[in-house]
């Protein structure tokens, strides 16, 4: 039986160490291949995130196995969330943050074993539970080993309304954005 956690502020750093090896797992795949230096670069990033941000990290455990985790946050006045686009916004769309407009969806990782059983979903679900959200904001890999995780998404009522490149020599993205009101 899967059971969902929900771990918010200073409470998410102890879950660092169970997260890694599942984050090593799940983004060695395609179209990721992230190895150590990423996943040491990954904590890296989680721990100055705890420390500066309020994270929250959902998790799923089967009896006390971790399986899957979702972990992002609101996005602060003055991000640069919605910098470095390769395409123009939609004319209509407000880039303003308040601190609780808009929740960041960072990660959302199933181990193999436990995909396709709506592990992903429950996930994605308990992270966007937050009363004084808007919306919500993700970025997903355009390649075609990214195909599932595009195609939830979009059923799970997001739409593209960008591409991203958050570093000019790293990965283009998909930027994707949720209505939650």
């Amino acid at each position: 039986m899967i059971h969902i956690e929900v771990t918010e502020g200073p409470d998410t750093r102890p879950l660092a160490s169970k997260i890694e090896p599942v984050y090593a797992e799940v983004y060695a795949e395609p179209p990721y291949h992230e190895g150590p230096d990423d996943v040491a670069g990954f904590l890296e990033w989680y721990d100055a995130s705890v420390g500066q941000q309020r994270v929250r990290v959902v998790t799923a455990y089967e009896n006390d196995e971790l399986v899957g985790f979702a972990l992002g946050y609101p996005l602060r006045p003055g991000t640069s969330w919605w910098t470095r686009l390769l395409d123009s916004l939609p004319p209509d769309f407000d880039t303003t943050e308040t601190g609780t407009r808009t929740l960041a969806l960072i990660e959302l990782a199933v181990r193999k074993p436990w995909r396709r059983q709506g592990i992903g979903r429950r996930l994605h679900d308990a992270f966007l539970d937050v009363p004084d959200a808007e919306r919500a904001t993700l970025t997903v890999r355009p390649e075609p080993e990214a195909a599932p995780a595009r195609d939830a998404y979009r059923k799970w009522g997001w739409r593209k309304i960008s591409r991203k490149q958050p570093q000019a020599d790293g990965p283009i993205y998909d930027l994707m954005v949720k209505d939650l009101v």
